[in-house]
């Protein structure tokens, strides 16, 4: 025994336990989960009319003592399983939005509906994939004697993509900046958006709430050069939202023009410093806008909801943006596992949140996404349904529903989290059993849809 790996170890003195069944069970449970919550306590379920006890539940009577929950964590690089049942409820709740079904009328499907893509500006010449990088005739150099252009071809996954061509040249204040504010800037592109609508239609701005409802659901993904772009759906409901069918003048070419007129037209201007100035942040010139037809013409609508999917579990680790952790000091910057653009971005950040000027953007507390302050998702409320609502139906899909005409007394604290080495090593397995049998299930059911 004393040679074997301390995992081994571990994993046999777990699996020696005379309550390792119950102890699997709660582990298959959670789905593998690579980092459990350890919760102690008691639920009870009394009966409002008589007080009688129709269910109680104690977790003394559990291997150690304690109840294992999902940590919940969206990020594939923190833990895949719960990233996986992240991913499948955004699936759902972009989709519902687009298609119906949660609650919402399959008649949202014929309403106006857009795909669109907002990018962030050009903060300095960087390093591209495919065709020769940056070809110049003339060649020449930068102020600080470096090369201009490259005559390179690059492969996708060659590192240098997204650098800059000269860091010393780069705008890493701009880019740390228009992060920081990039929340606002989608604020202000909705408001402009109604502003657009009202304005073509000839309604008062202050009345466009009367007549019809944006809705939308958009995620933040990081590109090769580590700044974000914006993914979204937008859906032009009537004033009700998604029961409520838009008027006659909101079509799709109508919403088409006002998300690219404000997209055009938004701006944000910055606190004034003596370090960097005042700079007027704005979207990128590269805007898309494609509409989602109910016929089939144009983008499909799983596909779709997939993509944006796809996106919200993504940990930095797989975007070469950012930690997945909080940096509290400088030294954290430097032993960060980063690119040298990352890392100057992140230095970036830890400088400019030093200033009083900057303080309520929280630079430092946020030097680990490169100053970007906003949630990967978020949608409008009118949009869809809710993780939550997602939640509660799967819990009461396996039978965790509350009892009807009961009241139910719960006292819960949290006594750890996570797995030792040897419990890692099995909740591992599990996981990959769990995501073998989903995969074989979907390619059944895909292979009985072809068949039809």
């Amino acid at each position: 025994m004393r040679q074997l790996p301390e995992a081994d170890r571990d994993a046999i003195r777990i699996a020696q336990d005379p309550k390792f069944t119950r102890w699997l069970e709660q582990i298959t449970a959670t789905g593998g989960c690579a980092h459990p919550v350890h919760l102690s306590g008691s639920t009870t379920a009394h009966d409002t009319a008589t007080g009688e006890i129709l269910h109680h539940y104690d977790t003394r009577t559990e291997p150690g003592e304690r109840l294992l929950v999902r940590c919940r964590n969206r990020r594939s690089t923190v833990c895949a399983p719960c990233s996986r049942l992240h991913a499948g409820d955004t699936f759902h709740l972009v989709r519902a939005g687009l298609v119906g079904g949660k609650n919402v009328p399959d008649t949202v499907r014929r309403r106006p509906r857009l795909f669109i893509t907002l990018t962030a500006p050009s903060f300095g010449p960087v390093h591209r994939a495919g065709e020769r990088c940056r070809p110049r005739r003339d060649g020449g150099q930068c102020a600080h004697g470096r090369p201009l252009g490259c005559g390179a071809v690059h492969d996708v996954a060659d590192p240098v993509v997204g650098q800059p061509v000269c860091a010393n040249c780069y705008d890493y204040a701009a880019h740390a900046l228009w992060h920081a504010h990039a929340g606002k800037l989608w604020d202000r592109f909705v408001i402009g958006v109604r502003r657009q609508l009202a304005s073509a239609v000839g309604v008062a701005q202050s009345r466009f709430p009367d007549h019809a409802r944006l809705s939308f659901a958009r995620v933040a993904e990081y590109q090769k050069r580590a700044a974000i772009h914006v993914h979204a759906v937008v859906r032009l409901d009537g004033p009700a939202g998604p029961t409520d069918d838009p008027p006659a003048w909101g079509t799709t070419d109508r919403l088409i023009h006002a998300v690219r007129a404000s997209a055009q037209r938004v701006v944000v201007r910055t606190a004034h410093s003596s370090a960097v100035g005042d700079l007027d942040l704005r979207w990128g010139a590269q805007i898309d806008a494609r509409p989602l037809c109910a016929d089939g013409l144009g983008p499909d609508d799983d596909a779709v909801a997939a993509y944006v999917a796809k996106y919200v579990t993504k940990g930095a680790g797989e975007t070469g943006a950012g930690t997945d952790y909080r940096l509290t000091t400088w030294d954290d910057i430097d032993a960060a596992p980063v690119t040298d653009h990352v890392r100057a971005l992140m230095r970036t950040c830890w400088r400019l949140g030093g200033l009083p000027e900057y303080a309520p953007l929280h630079l430092r507390a946020w030097a680990h996404t490169l100053g970007y302050r906003g949630h990967i998702l978020t949608k409008s409320r009118a949009y869809s349904t809710t993780y939550a609502a997602l939640r509660a139906e799967r819990a009461h899909h396996v039978g965790h529903a509350d009892i009807p005409d009961a009241v139910t007394d719960t006292r819960w604290r949290y006594v750890g989290s996570g797995h030792t080495p040897g419990a890692a090593q099995i909740a591992a397995g599990i996981a990959e059993d769990l995501e073998h049998s989903r995969r074989l299930h979907a390619e059944a059911r895909e292979e009985r849809r072809r068949g039809q």
